[in-house]
């Protein structure tokens, strides 16, 4: 069975980069999936934004933004700061980029991976070429 994100965004109309992107956004969440199962809450925060920094790299190539930086947490920054993307999706790249505590304890109750979810669907739907 195909993942969510193969059906709402399939690879044979895209580039090879898409596909590529896709595929590490599949194995960051495969791997904070499996970080989740085995109580490890800092690597799903990690591989959540690791997810997200890919969607937001990949969204990059056709939407270049000055200053946004390669990294994710630049990326995340940057991204919750840009008012021309839907409030949830500055949310959770807010939410994403907030430190937490050597407990790994928030001051936000949502699920990470969910918020990286909330970006990638966002910058996959809006990334094209041109």
């Amino acid at each position: 069975m195909a993942d969510d994100f193969t059906v709402r965004f399939p690879v044979s109309f895209y580039p090879m980069e898409r596909e590529q992107a896709l595929a590490q956004i599949r194995k960051e969440l495969a791997t904070a999936d499996q970080a989740k199962k085995a109580g490890n809450e800092g690597m799903v925060r990690v591989c959540a934004r690791r997810a997200a920094g890919v969607a937001i790299t990949f969204w990059l190539e056709f939407n270049p933004r000055q200053g946004w930086g390669v990294d994710a947490m630049n990326q995340l920054r940057s991204l919750a700061l840009d008012d021309s993307f839907p409030l949830p999706v500055r949310e959770a790249a807010e939410r994403l980029n907030t430190k937490v505590t050597e407990q790994f304890t928030s001051p936000f109750t949502i699920d990470p991976v969910q918020d990286s979810r909330t970006i990638i669907e966002r910058l996959l739907e809006s990334a094209t070429r041109e």
